[in-house]
């Protein structure tokens, strides 16, 4: 009889770096559960590639920023998929660029809920699933934070920057709380990669690469070289590593 593959969770996984760890988790090993808000066809191309691989993949739709729909979609995930071992906490927002006494009230709070208090909702339902002192095997989780957290991001969003200094906090403290209970917790920060999210959040298509002389070695990250970081912490590799926050950003 085949071995159970460990089934990972990734939230925001229908685009860039979710897409690529769903993407890379499926080839390694994985069975895959992608969440989505909006975008059910990117959603689809992600689990087309992951199936591809001989995962058994799934979608669950929600909004991270929403208690219920957290829930829900671990309840989804595990009802197609068995137990989660691992957690990919990675759904999150920039809202428009710009000054912080600029921006708006909503642009502020929208990032806010989506990335410091849907992360928390993800991180937590996750330990009451994974905890053993909840009844769970143990597992992963690996929270996707930001260089911006250290550099400020002024003149762009430092309200974005300072969501990603939650989510360093949040791993440390977390990792000290289930350090005893089978769950390992990290942290990947990525620098400048090269994703939607630029254009997106900017609407300049030429961010990236005004941004490219600041960075030591002198190119855009690729979302693939953001997912190694993250398999890596999730795989037994990593068995002694907890607390541990890996900057992936060029150098910068």
């Amino acid at each position: 009889m085949p071995l159970k593959r460990p089934v990972v969770l990734i939230t925001g996984g229908s685009r860039g770096i979710g897409a690529a760890v769903a993407q890379l988790a499926a080839a390694r090993g994985y069975d895959v559960a992608i969440n989505f808000k909006s975008d059910r066809e990117a959603a689809e191309r992600v689990l087309e590639v992951c199936r591809a691989s001989g995962a058994a993949a799934i979608a669950a739709q929600g909004d991270m920023a929403l208690e219920e729909d957290v829930a829900r979609m671990f309840d989804e995930a595990e009802a197609a998929l068995g137990r989660v071992s691992h957690v990919v906490n990675n759904a999150g927002i920039t809202g428009r660029s710009g000054r912080l006494d600029a921006a708006a009230t909503e642009t502020i709070r929208s990032c806010v809920d989506i990335n410091v208090l849907g992360a928390l909702w993800v991180a937590r339902e996750a330990a009451r699933r994974l905890s053993t002192r909840n009844g769970g095997a143990g597992g992963s989780i690996v929270n996707i934070s930001s260089a911006a957290a250290r550099l400020g991001s002024a003149n762009e969003y430092v309200w974005y920057a300072a969501s990603k200094g939650a989510i360093d906090s949040l791993t440390i403290g977390l990792s000290q709380e289930l350090a005893g209970d089978g769950v390992r917790v990290n942290a990947v920060s990525p620098g400048i990669t090269r994703t939607d999210i630029h254009e997106r959040s900017t609407g300049d298509a030429g961010r990236m690469e005004r941004f490219r002389s600041k960075i030591p070695l002198n190119r855009i990250g690729e979302p693939e070289e953001i997912a190694e970081a993250v398999l890596f912490l999730m795989s037994d590799a990593a068995s002694y590593i907890t607390g541990a926050n890996i900057p992936v950003s060029g150098g910068r």
